[in-house]
């Protein structure tokens, strides 16, 4: 397991779901099974993991525990399939929405900018869009939206016009190939910029804002009361929709501020039990510098 992922902000996740011995709980990204095996040494015979995760690479890690339930699919799927193993409701619900070190490190994955492989970045390889297939087929506008809203980058029109004439004259499939491609139009520190391209394309691929927002909604319905749900997020984008939703438990907060007629906001059903989002440590940072960006937070059901 410590050779596929380190788990993130363990102990403080843990403390926020307020583990009970008997209870059931879901790690809605299993990965390398770290969070999963600290929630498992918490409970009791009686207790009970559900496990997802789309990466066929991370069903290898599923230790031969009969309280563990693997679901090979993306956690979108929550409400679903905890209907079909009949668990209604669940004492608490976990989520570390970082991509896994082993997914850096395999090199066929595309995720790292420092890999020589092809353009892939999907978490699931059961899906057809790749990172490649972006790159080829959107068009200049839709670039621009998507460097511009998942990326964060400054010159996101520049880099946009720049990958349609390129793309005209020869293919952007490897990663070394486009990065040598767009380096003309890199602005900035250069790991940086292309972190922030990689991201955006990883995020585009796989729709992880998306199935974010689908996860956020199951999450009330399917927490027992005073239920906790503590999620892990690693970019400002994922962060933001957390906050919203645990605070509001809506996307329509704006909206309804705003309303002339004076409409009352639904109260949410959550709790905000993390006021502000948990980091890491200055230890756990030095011992695993990939857990700079993390935040936790963590809520209850009321």
């Amino acid at each position: 397991m410590s050779e596929y992922h380190v788990p993130v902000l363990l102990e403080e996740a843990l403390e926020g779901l307020a583990i009970r011995p008997d209870g059931t709980y879901v790690d809605c990204t299993f990965g390398g099974g770290g969070h999963s095996r600290a929630i498992l040494e918490r409970l009791g015979a009686k207790g009970r993991l559900i496990a997802f995760d789309q990466d066929e690479d991370a069903a290898r890690n599923v230790p031969p525990d009969e309280r563990v339930i693997f679901v090979p699919q993306n956690f979108r799927h929550l409400a679903r399939f905890l209907r079909l193993h009949g668990v209604p409701e669940v004492d608490g619900i976990l989520a570390d929405l970082g991509v896994s070190s082993h997914q850096f490190d395999e090199e066929d994955r595309g995720f790292s900018t420092r890999s020589a492989g092809d353009l892939d970045m999907r978490m699931d390889q059961r899906q057809t869009l790749t990172a490649a297939q972006i790159l080829e087929q959107y068009g200049e506008a839709e670039l621009h939206k998507l460097f511009e809203r998942y990326g964060e980058v400054t010159n996101a029109r520049t880099l946009a016009r720049k990958i349609v004439e390129v793309r005209k004259v020869m293919p952007l499939a490897t990663i070394p190939g486009f990065m040598q491609a767009v380096q003309g139009v890199v602005k900035g520190n250069p790991k940086k910029y292309f972190a922030q391209v990689f991201q955006a394309l990883r995020i585009e691929v796989n729709d992880e804002l998306g199935a974010l927002k689908v996860l956020l909604e199951q999450v009330p319905g399917a927490l027992v009361e005073k239920g906790r749900v503590a999620i892990i997020t690693f970019h400002s984008l994922e962060d933001r929709l957390v906050k919203q939703f645990f605070k509001s438990g809506t996307w329509e907060e704006q909206e309804e501020d705003t309303n002339p007629y004076g409409r009352q906001k639904t109260a949410s059903p959550l709790e905000v039990i993390t006021r502000k989002p948990v980091l890491p440590s200055e230890e756990e940072y030095k011992r695993n510098p990939r857990s700079r960006s993390a935040k936790l937070r963590v809520a209850a059901k009321k």
